[in-house]
């Protein structure tokens, strides 16, 4: 089954968390960039896609996180032992992800593949670091899209393998090729180029636990 985010007035739209996908088991949201998939610490990270959409499904169990800073198609359970069900997906890595992302710099290569072993910079909360000792591994594969706005920069599809925190943000950064927007591990003022991060979840694709079909969904990347 294909499910992909319609055009506009079609399906569920609260505060920009558009439900692209609900049935008695899951939810896909597109979520928008500056929005935490949960609710951080400080007051005014409370709001979250989690609190919001558990204000419709009040069922709506976590199954994965987005950076805050990225956009994209977000799945959340219905009830605990659908959770556990998906959150065994991710853990086996049988849910295949994709993102888009624009990043500074010309890539010449048509696809290539990063593995660097990431872990917390505990010092630098929230940053990651790559770390060869004791760093976990984590391996993200890229394809160069077409892109015409300029060769100052590059468009390309990401297939993290891993799911580590912050992955594909520093893996790309660490290669000479930052994420454009990137506010973390950006080597500029990201305001005087982009207002946001420019890193779209933009591809969700499994085999649903209970009916064991291959579900997909899909969304327009915004930028």
């Amino acid at each position: 089954m294909n499910f992909e985010q319609p055009s506009g007035g079609q399906g569920l739209d609260r505060k920009d968390l558009f439900v692209v996908f609900a049935d008695s088991d899951l939810i896909v949201v597109n979520k928008p960039a500056g929005l935490p998939s949960v609710p951080g610490r400080p007051p005014e990270l409370k709001d979250s896609a989690i609190s919001r959409l558990q204000a419709i499904y009040s069922d709506a169990l976590v199954v994965h996180r987005l950076d805050m800073a990225t956009s994209g198609l977000l799945l959340f359970a219905r009830g605990a032992m659908m959770q556990r069900a998906l959150s065994q997906l991710f853990e086996q890595r049988l849910v295949h992800k994709r993102y888009e992302a624009v990043v500074h710099g010309h890539l010449t290569a048509p696809t290539g593949t990063i593995e660097l072993p990431l872990i917390a910079d505990w010092p630098n909360r929230p940053r990651q670091k790559v770390d060869w000792v004791q760093g976990k591994s984590a391996t993200t594969h890229w394809r160069l899209l077409p892109f015409q706005h300029s060769e100052s920069y590059s468009r390309l599809e990401l297939s993290p393998i891993t799911g580590r925190s912050h992955q594909l943000r520093l893996h790309l950064s660490a290669i000479g090729h930052p994420i454009v927007g990137d506010s973390l591990y950006g080597s500029e003022d990201p305001s005087r180029v982009s207002s946001r991060l420019l890193l779209h979840a933009s591809d969700l694709e499994f085999i649903h636990p209970l009916r064991q079909e291959l579900v997909k969904f899909s969304t327009t990347t915004p930028f």
